[in-house]
């Protein structure tokens, strides 16, 4: 499996894991729930599943039998449990839920399919989709390019965990976290509860600015598990600690120097 990828149905985020071993998309089984029942509160869609669910189970169907549990990122920003189902199991769903969403909803999964097979051939597609999907979002060329810089550290340094036998979801979820409270002086839920966010991603509400100072962070922690040669969790934590604490000082220096605080309280909507 690797890390949960989010796509876009009509303004709404689906949580998706794609299995290489499979070749397969799981996708959060209470995400197209909440798209296929067009409800607003995202509670509401949970209750939905649920006793749809039950009713399922009732009926022997193989939606439920075949219902796997991954741990994807919640509404709070924690790896928790969900149900998912694959490519196949997401079609019989969409048979069990009256919903004038269920053709438009079956074009996009195809959609998503045909965008994941060009990609693999050709990874220069995806980072174009990720373009395009930002400028429909008005961002500006200029916060577009730090976006997909961010993006390119970031994977460099789940690329060392990852060498390093740092485990995913759980250990990267808590060395992420500690990265960004060592520079920014907030956890990721707080970070987040500061933009009034929810689902969405901190790092496409974040401001220039924000951005560069995350890449900082997660850059020189990169050198200094590559300089000492750390491996494992605790060994890589304890190290990696000095190093976030460059973007840190260089964050308080410059609010000094310009009497502006570095880190905002708005959302994609305030800063683009």
């Amino acid at each position: 499996m690797t890390n949960t990828k989010l796509a876009i149905f009509e303004q709404k985020e689906i949580r998706r894991v794609w299995d290489s071993e499979k070749w397969d998309w799981y996708f959060s089984v209470i995400d197209i729930v909440w798209v296929l029942t067009e409800q607003y509160d995202y509670k509401k869609a949970k209750s939905y599943w649920t006793t749809l669910k039950n009713r399922l189970k009732k009926e022997w169907s193989q939606v439920v039998t075949n219902c796997d549990h991954l741990k994807m990122k919640a509404q709070d920003w924690k790896m928790r449990l969900t149900d998912v189902l694959d490519t196949k199991g997401i079609l019989r769903l969409i048979q069990s839920i009256p919903s004038k969403k269920a053709e438009p909803f079956k074009m996009w999964l195809a959609k998503v399919w045909d965008e994941r097979i060009n990609e693999i051939y050709d990874p220069e597609l995806a980072v174009e989709r990720a373009i395009n999907t930002y400028r429909k979002k008005w961002y500006s060329e200029n916060w577009i390019k730090q976006r997909l810089k961010s993006i390119d550290i970031r994977k460099e340094l789940t690329g060392e965990w990852k060498e390093r036998w740092i485990k995913e979801w759980v250990e990267y979820a808590i060395l992420t976290n500690e990265i960004l409270k060592g520079w920014s002086d907030m956890t990721t839920s707080e970070y987040k509860d500061l933009k009034w966010l929810k689902k969405e991603s901190l790092k496409d509400n974040m401001s220039n600015l924000e951005l560069v100072f995350n890449m900082l962070a997660e850059a020189s922690t990169t050198e200094i598990i590559k300089e000492e040669d750390s491996e494992g969790f605790e060994k890589i934590k304890k190290a990696s600690s000095r190093w976030w604490k460059v973007a840190w000082v260089a964050r308080k220096q410059l609010e000094k120097e310009t009497g502006k605080k570095v880190i905002s309280w708005g959302n994609n909507l305030k800063l683009n």
